[in-house]
């Protein structure tokens, strides 16, 4: 990602993303250490699959950080996040590696800030959709 970006140089219809965020075991029990949420669904094989998962699933509070990240690498120094929400629409079985993306749609601006209205989301490798959202930034002019 750039050291920093600006308002200036953003079209409609940019696309950013962190690609191929692989989310083995591991990184899910230290998110499970980091976040407090336990549930075996997340680390547990047999457990999952006891419950009729088709293995262990990544937590919902995971990518909807991995997208704040995307955002804040993206915004840079000088930009800031005004808001940004996701939907949890889907499960993510781990051990495979997904896209955490957002496109822009708008491009404006309001009391003096240069803004961008994004969607985003998370992505499986097959394409599959499973966190929905929208964000807004403000980012520095030139």
């Amino acid at each position: 990602m750039a050291d920093q970006t600006y308002w200036d140089d953003v079209e409609e219809g940019a696309e950013i993303a962190l690609e191929n965020e692989e989310m083995e075991s591991q990184r899910l029990v230290v998110w499970a250490a980091a976040s407090g949420d336990f549930y075996q669904i997340h680390y547990d094989d047999g457990f999952a699959k006891n419950n009729r998962l088709p293995d262990i699933i990544v937590h919902g509070a995971l990518k909807g950080m991995l997208v704040g990240r995307l955002l804040d690498e993206w915004t840079g120094a000088d930009g800031r996040i005004v808001k940004w929400n996701v939907s949890y629409r889907g499960m993510d079985p781990a051990r495979q590696a997904l896209k955490i993306w957002g496109t822009v749609t708008k491009k404006y601006e309001e009391g003096g800030e240069g803004l961008i209205d994004l969607d985003v989301g998370v992505a499986q490798p097959d394409g599959t959709q499973t966190t929905p959202g929208t964000a807004t930034v403000a980012l520095p002019k030139k």
